[in-house]
């Protein structure tokens, strides 16, 4: 998908030290940091893709991306805090390169920033964006209350796991293609069926996580194979197990999900070996299938030529073939 990566050197530019003059720099530096740490910039992209589907050029998108980026990247911030995370995209997290109150302070100016980044837009123009972000932003908020609940329930079934993964990732997808195509002159019909395949892209694109960090290539993946399995992370996976695995697998899981050693190696290798015999792994994989087609049904109702819509589908067949 090579004209993603024109989408994303274009928004890497829009981005990166875009408050290198701003004072206090106690302030704005640690986002100019942490959004130089790039990242897959889809998102964006999405927004300028789905912009470009309707005739207008990107750059009448771009404020709109860099405010989807922007939101995305002040969750990851407070998502850091809250996660005690050290690393974040093979750094330094904020909070540790500078400490926990300039991370929250600094992601709250990103919040505000996302915002004004809608300024320029027409009055009904802007006020369709700024209503679309802030419902997107509280179901983001939604899905991440969800997915702390979770880590102490042992009661989460398969569907209450789809519908957090839903609000904390999948929403922000959606909320992308909207924003472009509303931008791009979309009727209200396109611009919703965009959303729908935006979101359910999104459900697929988590999913595809889960299977990544049992299953996936370390070195193209970015990060350590079963880092999900060693922090206990009830991942479709897992709920997978629970649901359609035999009594002994189920106990064995739940036996082995409550070990905390020191060195998870073992640990690792005995519940991928787990997943492989309740064939959770194949399965998985389904569910990525089932939502991707899903999004291209979406894809169909909507009002744009077949060669209009051929970057879409790329884009989520690339998603289901994807490494890292």
């Amino acid at each position: 998908m090579e004209f993603l990566s024109v989408y994303q050197k274009y928004i890497d530019n829009a981005l990166i030290d875009a408050n290198q003059g701003e004072s206090p720099q106690g302030l704005y530096a640690p986002i100019d940091y942490l959004l130089s740490l790039g990242g897959k910039r889809l998102r964006p992209s999405l927004v300028l893709m789905a912009c470009e589907a309707y005739g207008k050029a990107p750059d009448s998108a771009l404020p709109a991306a860099k405010a989807l980026e922007i939101f995305h990247n002040f969750t990851l911030m407070h998502d850091d805090i809250m996660d005690n995370a050290a690393m974040r995209r093979g750094e330094q997290t904020v909070h540790e390169k500078w400490n926990i109150n300039t991370a929250i302070l600094s992601g709250d100016a990103m919040l505000v920033q996302a915002y004004k980044c809608l300024d320029g837009y027409a009055p009904e123009l802007f006020k369709s964006l700024t209503k679309l972000l802030s419902k997107t932003a509280l179901e983001v908020c939604e899905g991440q209350q969800y997915d702390v609940d979770f880590e102490s329930r042992t009661d989460v079934g398969i569907e209450e796991y789809l519908e957090m993964i839903r609000l904390k990732t999948a929403v922000l997808v959606g909320c992308a293609m909207q924003m472009g195509a509303e931008i791009g002159g979309a009727s209200i019909e396109d611009a919703e069926q965009l959303y729908t395949f935006g979101e359910q892209l999104g459900i697929a694109f988590q999913l595809q996580d889960d299977y990544l960090d049992t299953f996936g290539d370390e070195a193209s993946f970015g990060k350590r194979i079963g880092g999900d399995i060693a922090e206990n992370k009830k991942t479709i996976l897992v709920h997978l197990v629970f649901q359609n695995g035999t009594p002994e697998q189920c106990h064995k899981l739940n036996e082995l999900l409550a070990q905390t050693p020191k060195d998870c190696t073992q640990k690792i290798i005995e519940v991928t070996q787990l997943f492989k015999d309740a064939a959770v792994d194949n399965a998985t994989l389904k569910q990525v299938h089932f939502y991707t087609q899903k999004a291209f049904e979406a894809l169909n109702k909507v009002n744009l030529s077949k060669e209009a819509k051929q970057r879409f589908v790329a884009f989520g067949e690339g998603l289901m073939l994807r490494t890292h």
